[in-house]
């Protein structure tokens, strides 16, 4: 550390800066020696055999769930932080002119709580869930008394809107949770999850919000679905209860708007909802999966190597037949909600690593490594 403050010109840095104050100068300096350096500082040496180049995008909050538009030039994600005291989605730049790191745009209302946000392909077009219509105000925070539950806010409904936030419309009509909406890459049909039957599960409509069609009848939770590259298939996060007390358990938390995300497992089906076969098979808890370009293989996080912590996540590549599972990311805590760019050459996803307060969510981007 010394050295390198006396490098970088910081006088008496090694009592002084923390590590945090080096990785941002190492953020915005634009030379090929201080991006490996700043990669350096932000990966562990096991995440060198595919990642390369690790650039932290934000800085504070909670930042999560960004995805590519269909170009590659932008992210779309949601915020909670400062000044902002439930998600909100906004944009960046994957790439900016002299290095520095973007300043996010607000294109949601700024009302309610929103989730799961989507660029249309053609990037004329944003596709997200919000509650505003509902209320202005946050809803309120899931009941912890029971364990670790996610809430299932009967009062998001699916919206699209342009770029910066405006012309503002409703997809989704009907009562109880819409979201975890994603779109094909031709424009023309959208994935998402609903309870608008009662319980959660995965439906598909046209772009224009018409011709829903159900794809999941199984009990328990469906959801996070995304579109495979060539549109013929659908991955998916799924939870279905076995035994009279899971049964019960799951139903009875559902009627209270949550649910138990403990032992989800990653499927994937056919665009019309046949075909249905499940990935993983480890009991752990399982989620945001997305598909390599190639179409054979997905990544996706999970806590398989530390099931007892809670927020111990890391990125795991598998095949579609649940064979040649790799680990990815070994960084402590959180790392989830990857995505891939279109030639498979970057890879966005959010972590704790790097954070200056505890459960810090940063978004981070790397080149791929195959």
């Amino acid at each position: 550390m010394e050295a390198l403050c006396a490098m970088l010109l910081l006088g008496g840095c090694a009592n002084q800066a923390t590590p945090w104050d080096l990785r941002w100068l190492f953020s915005v300096r634009g030379d090929a020696a201080t991006k490996e350096m700043q990669s350096a500082a932000l990966t562990p040496p096991e995440e060198a055999k595919h990642l390369r180049n690790v650039r932290q995008l934000t800085f504070g909050g909670q930042n999560a769930e960004a995805y590519f538009s269909a170009d590659d030039k932008q992210l779309i994600f949601q915020h909670q932080g400062d000044g902002v005291p439930c998600d909100q989605i906004y944009t960046i730049p994957v790439d900016t002119p002299d290095g520095k790191p973007p300043t996010p745009k607000l294109v949601s209302t700024g009302k309610g709580r929103t989730t799961c946000s989507y660029f249309f392909p053609a990037g004329d077009r944003i596709l997200f869930s919000s509650t505003h219509a509902a209320s202005a105000e946050c809803p309120p925070k899931p009941d912890y008394s029971r364990g670790y539950v996610w809430p299932i806010y009967d009062t998001y409904q699916i919206y699209t809107a342009k770029p910066d936030g405006s012309d503002l419309k409703q997809l989704t009509h009907a009562a109880g949770y819409n979201a975890e909406s994603t779109i094909t890459r031709d424009g023309k049909h959208i994935v998402f999850t609903s309870t608008r039957n009662g319980d959660l599960d995965i439906y598909t409509m046209d772009a224009d919000g018409s011709n829903v069609k159900q794809l999941t009848h199984e009990l328990g939770y469906d959801g996070g679905p995304f579109w495979s590259y060539d549109g013929k298939k659908i991955v998916y996060r799924a939870q279905h209860p076995q035994t009279p007390e899971e049964i019960a358990d799951y139903k009875d938390l559902l009627v209270k708007g949550l649910i138990r995300p403990g032992n989800l497992e990653v499927w994937v089906m056919n665009a019309d909802g046949s075909g249905k076969h499940q990935v993983t098979h480890n009991g752990a808890a399982n989620f945001a999966p997305y598909w390599h370009p190639d179409g054979k293989r997905i990544i996706f996080a999970s806590n398989l190597a530390d099931p007892k912590n809670g927020r111990d996540f890391d990125l795991y590549l598998i095949n579609e037949d649940g064979t040649g599972q790799e680990r990815i990311t070994y960084a402590p805590d959180f790392d989830a909600f990857p995505m891939f760019t279109s030639d498979g050459k970057r890879l966005v996803w959010a972590s704790n690593r790097n954070g200056k307060a505890p459960h810090e969510t940063n978004l981070f981007l790397a080149e791929w490594i195959e």
